[in-house]
């Protein structure tokens, strides 16, 4: 059997920055990283616990802390405003466009396509994430990304057409 240190030093490496990154989507600086290292406390005191695919159910410890922090503070945590560094949006052409309709979107169908898009999970690992059958996040995704595509490209209106 592999090395529980070893193991966790892997784990803690190979995804210490998408977790962080996360976090920093729904709290300031410092309470995400203190976020980031308690899950990834919880990760080496459950460690046996962890499966073979450890990203999205690190991702649901995190969702899980940020919504405890939530509770205790009592206090809205900042909405989305800019991604984590390294972000897969950087390499879009109209990145400031997309990022601003990001913003407009809810909290709900912004995480969606942030889980799918930045962090690459599929809807059925997402779900897991989010605590719901991948049914339901499969539609919720499809929802959001119709609702960002009409934010993207809005529809003309007939003056403007006639304008043309």
């Amino acid at each position: 059997m592999e090395d529980p240190e070893e193991r966790f030093t892997e784990l803690y490496d190979r995804h210490y920055r998408n977790v962080l990154g996360y976090a920093l989507l729904r709290a300031e600086r410092q309470s995400a990283e203190d976020i980031a290292s308690e899950t990834f406390l919880i990760a080496w005191r459950r460690l046996a616990h962890v499966p073979e695919h450890p990203l999205p159910w690190l991702l649901a410890v995190t969702r899980n802390l940020l919504r405890k922090q939530r509770h205790l503070d009592m206090r809205q945590l900042r909405p989305v405003t800019s991604p984590p560094e390294g972000d897969v949006a950087d390499q879009i052409s109209e990145r400031q466009a997309a990022l601003d309709a990001l913003t407009r979107l809810s909290g709900a169908d912004a995480e969606a396509l942030i889980l799918t898009s930045w962090y690459g999970l599929g809807p059925a690992e997402a779900a897991k994430v989010v605590g719901c059958s991948a049914r339901t996040f499969a539609v919720r995704l499809h929802r959001a990304r119709r609702r960002l595509a009409g934010m993207l490209n809005p529809p003309q209106t007939v003056l403007q057409e006639q304008m043309r």
